[in-house]
């Protein structure tokens, strides 16, 4: 019993770090709080306009949006794909504002929708 309990204690970081990389249908919010992260860490204004549960249950379809200069928008594209959760890009769109002299630094906005693979229902 005791080289149970001591392989369970063992083996207990690594549990909590494989189940970090799956979305629980009864607890989206740690995936929606790396979503907010990694906008705060890019410095992009970012929203998550829907989050809804494929009819086949294989995923979690995301749609957000992330707005700010070029590099704050690309910086958080290149946080969201090497996220710990697994996705796929179903549709990017990225435009920015035209360049005038009022407006020397466009804003950029990009909207993403996202199919969240690493996701138990």
């Amino acid at each position: 019993m005791n080289s149970l309990d001591t392989l369970i204690k063992r083996i207990e970081g690594e549990r909590m770090e494989l189940e970090s990389h799956f979305a629980k249908s009864t607890d989206i919010v740690p995936f929606l709080d790396t979503i907010d992260s990694l906008g705060r860490m890019s410095a992009a204004e970012v929203t998550v306009s829907s989050v809804d549960i494929l009819t086949d249950k294989s995923g979690l379809m995301v749609n957000l949006s992330a707005k700010g200069d070029f590099e704050a928008v690309y910086a958080f594209l290149l946080l969201l794909e090497n996220s710990p959760y697994e996705m796929a890009f179903i549709s990017t769109s990225l435009r920015g504002e035209d360049v005038t002299e009022e407006n020397p630094v466009p804003e950029w906005t990009a909207t993403f929708r996202l199919k969240l693979i690493s996701f138990i229902l």
